[in-house]
Order: C-alpha cells, then sequence, then structure tokens
C-alpha cells in the first residue's frame, strides 16, 4: 500500500471515529487514570495514606460542611408535602452545586462507571438533562460515598452509586467498616448510616441482602434522647438535614419492629468500625425549631404536627461574617447571595 493510499485510509478511519462521541468519563480514563487505574489517583494523599486515623469525627464534620455549602437545609415534613421546585431553583443544578455534585461522583466512586462523569444537572457526555429525569441521575449514594472516602475510609468502604451494595455486604459480613444491625436491637451512634429503603413494598431487615434495590440512608451527625440528627444528599435537591425520632432507648424500631418516625421506613442501621470514635456536636438545629419547618412526627404525634405550610421558605442562613467598610477609592466585596430554600424530594 503506498504511502499516500495509507495516510487516506487513516483519514478516513479518524472521520468516521468522530461520529461516535465517547462519554466524558470514558474519555477521561483514557488520560492520568487509565482503563483499571486505582481510584486512588483521582484522590487527594490526605484521603488516600490516610494522614490521620478514619474517625467518626471526620465523617460528621465533612458532612456538616456539604450541608452549609447547599445553605443549611432542614427538612422535618413528611415526603411529598413540599410543591416541587421549578427547575432553576434546584439546588442541585445552581452554579457551583452542580459542580460539587460532580466531584461527588468523581471522587466517590471507582474508575470505570458511567456515573463518575456525571453532575448535578449533566450526563457522562457533558450534555445538561432535563430537571424533570433528574431521578434518573439520584446522587445519595455517591454522597454517602464521598463522604467516606475523603475522611479516609479507604479500602474498608465499598463505594458505589448504589446504596444497597454496601447495604448488602454489611449484611453479608464483608470485609468492610460496616456492620448491619437491627433497627429494633441497636441504637444508631453518631456517625454511623441509618437506611430505608424505597420500594413499593417496605423492606425489612430479614428480607436481605436481596440484590439491588432502591433506598437511601442518611448519615447520624447527633444523637439526643429520642432523637436522631441526620444528613443525606439529594434530599430536596440538596445535601440536607433531617430529624428522627427514636424509643426511649435510642433505636429506629420498637421491640415488635414498628418504626418509630411514620415518615420513612427505616430498616437498617449500618454501624461503621471508626478508628476514633465520635466526639459531641453542638450547636444543630434541634427538631421543631423554627429552622425545622414543624415537629417530627413520630407514633404519638401526628405527622406534621406544627409543621409550616406547605412552600414555607427556610429563614435565611445567619452568621456570616460581614466585611469591614472599604478603603476610600477601593472597590468592596460582593455581598454573599441567597440561597433558596430547597423544595423537592427525588
Amino acid at each position: 500500500m503506498s504511502l499516500r493510499c495509507r495516510d487516506l485510509l487513516l483519514l478516513l478511519l479518524l472521520a468516521g471515529c468522530a461520529g461516535h462521541r465517547a462519554p466524558v468519563g470514558v474519555a477521561a480514563r483514557h488520560g492520568p487514570y487509565g482503563f483499571g487505574a486505582s481510584s486512588y489517583s483521582r484522590v487527594p494523599p490526605f484521603a488516600t495514606v490516610p494522614y490521620e486515623p478514619f474517625s467518626a469525627q471526620a465523617v460528621i464534620a465533612i458532612a456538616l460542611r456539604e450541608w452549609r455549602l447547599f445553605g443549611q437545609p432542614v427538612d422535618d415534613d413528611p415526603p411529598g408535602s413540599r410543591p416541587p421546585p421549578l427547575p432553576q431553583d434546584k439546588p442541585e443544578r445552581m452554579p457551583g452545586l452542580w459542580q460539587r455534585v460532580g466531584e461527588y461522583w468523581w471522587i466517590g466512586q471507582d474508575p470505570g462507571l458511567r456515573e463518575d462523569a456525571w453532575t448535578g444537572k449533566h450526563d457522562a457526555y457533558g450534555v445538561e438533562f432535563p430537571a424533570q429525569i433528574d431521578g434518573d441521575y439520584a446522587w445519595s449514594a455517591a454522597f454517602i460515598s464521598y463522604v467516606m472516602r475523603i475522611a479516609g475510609a479507604g479500602p474498608r468502604f465499598l463505594y458505589s452509586p448504589t446504596h444497597s451494595d454496601y447495604i448488602n455486604a454489611a449484611v453479608e459480613g464483608a470485609p468492610y467498616a460496616a456492620r448491619a444491625e437491627r433497627p429494633e436491637q441497636y441504637a444508631p451512634q453518631e456517625g454511623d448510616l441509618i437506611c430505608e429503603s424505597r420500594t413499593r413494598r417496605p423492606m425489612h431487615f430479614d428480607d436481605l441482602p436481596d440484590g439491588r434495590f432502591p433506598a437511601h440512608c442518611d448519615i447520624v451527625v447527633q444523637v439526643a434522647p429520642g432523637l436522631l440528627t441526620v444528613i443525606g444528599g439529594n434530599v430536596d435537591d440538596a445535601v440536607t438535614m433531617k430529624h428522627v425520632p427514636t424509643t426511649a432507648s435510642g433505636m429506629l424500631a420498637e421491640p415488635d419492629g414498628t418504626v418509630v418516625d411514620t415518615r420513612y421506613p427505616w430498616f437498617v442501621v449500618l454501624h461503621i468500625l471508626y478508628d476514633v470514635p465520635a466526639a459531641p456536636v453542638a450547636g444543630l438545629p434541634t427538631a421543631g425549631s423554627t429552622a425545622t419547618g414543624g415537629a417530627v412526627p413520630s407514633q404519638a404525634a401526628p405527622a406534621n404536627n406544627g409543621a409550616a405550610p406547605p412552600g414555607v421558605a427556610a429563614p435565611p442562613v445567619t452568621g456570616i461574617p460581614v466585611a469591614a467598610p472599604a478603603p476610600a477609592g477601593s472597590i468592596p466585596a460582593p455581598e454573599p447571595a441567597s440561597m433558596p430554600a430547597a423544595t423537592s424530594t427525588n
């Protein structure tokens, strides 16, 4: 074959390939990460070495940091009681936050998954998807994976885009730092995960393991008598805080298995085996305060008792430092933009 013919054939092959666009994540993995490359190549050294022992305090601090980034939303209303927001009002699609969700995917997942190129509003091709189908891009498990990875869990956590993967692994006794506990026999501790099923028929602990199934898990950031404070991702399209009622002994369910919280079918607790236990967290919003939007329902209290009417916006974030007056002739710093309240649930 002559040199000219070979060059012409090469050009034709390249033109044909140009019509088939590869997912962004796949293209990136041909670069510095490569197929089969360690997921640690995309994670900061402080989390991979790690610089400090894997601790509940780190997990809680990271979860609280992300919650503050999203404007400190608190939602104790029953699911579906708030009207859905307009697409442009969804926090996960806002500048600065859709990129953050992308970091949850990119850092929280192992290389080789299509999801690792997603963001809060883009698919693996970098194309913006309609807000109405954001449920197909649910990122709550990516958030959990990100927090555990950055906190230094290393190979001791099963990072996945699906909660059920690490729930099943914990039930099966896989070699990870998570142990599955019955909600009527174990009182969640700070740094643990509490999980609910999102199947049509609520699941129970004895149904596990059960392949892949829709679920949601939150991180316990504070334990108080009769109440847990938890934080989860993709709740109201944001990183959101909730309050969960417990029995007097701190269980999610009564001895007969009846879940205390009437809003969510909690069915398993993942006890995380940390190197260092949690330190008490103070100063968080309490259930029933003006920041929560209403009292937390329980078996003894009707759902939404004392809650603000659906659609009422959360109060503005306070405590932001005020910049000192700018010297004459200088450009004053812009005031921070306010965050609209999150109002939808995936």
